[in-house]
């Protein structure tokens, strides 16, 4: 696959690409307010530092990372576009297509799957009526196999944002996406009020 970035050509593998990069309802750069990005940009003494801080940025805003975000974040670090496109393919945590407003992580690593990733992955998936890797039809959630968090002690664990949870049992998923429903209309009640401010 080819993308074409201010003129400049870059070519990453196809099949990595086509297999998890989306292209459809790109946000540009832009649509960020460029005070947000000094604020991270002034962290970092070498600009191409900040391409994490801007990645996660970028994917809040979107929901994921796109292919515009992607190549105006690469024109303003002055890094090659196949280098932020390297990066997003490696970590877990960035997603290269639309999904659910939230991804649940389920590890199924050797501490997990001995403790019962299996059964938890099999009740999350009858609970939210999708397949691992598919998205709710209400575009909540996403259920994602990762091969490690990093979380043994709390095996079989399961990582939604920045929060942990675990060990979970297939007997708590049902309240745990009750949880996570609650916070999510929590969070949308709270955007509407600052709407009409």
């Amino acid at each position: 696959m080819e993308f074409r970035v201010s003129g400049l050509e870059f070519l990453v593998v196809a099949s990595l690409v086509d297999s998890k990069l989306e292209t459809r309802n790109s946000k540009p750069l832009h649509t960020m307010t460029e005070e947000t990005i000094q604020r991270i940009l002034s962290r970092y003494p070498d600009r191409r530092s900040a391409l994490l801080p801007l990645m996660h940025l970028c994917q809040e805003e979107a929901g994921y990372l796109t292919e515009e975000a992607m190549r105006g974040l690469a024109a303003r670090l002055d890094l090659p576009p196949t280098q932020v496109a390297e990066v997003a393919m490696f970590y877990d945590m960035f997603r290269l297509k639309s999904g659910g407003r939230r991804e649940i992580w389920v590890c199924h690593n050797l501490s997990c799957a001995l403790l019962g990733a299996e059964r938890v992955i099999r009740r999350l998936e009858e609970a939210l009526g999708v397949s691992t890797g598919e998205t709710t039809p209400d575009g909540l959630f996403t259920i994602k196999r990762v091969e490690c968090l990093a979380a043994c002690g709390l095996a079989p664990a399961i990582q939604v944002g920045p929060d942990y949870y675990g060990p979970v049992s297939h007997g708590d998923v049902e309240t745990l996406v009750a949880r996570l429903r609650e916070q999510l209309a929590g969070s949308d009640q709270r955007a509407a009020s600052c709407d009409r401010l």
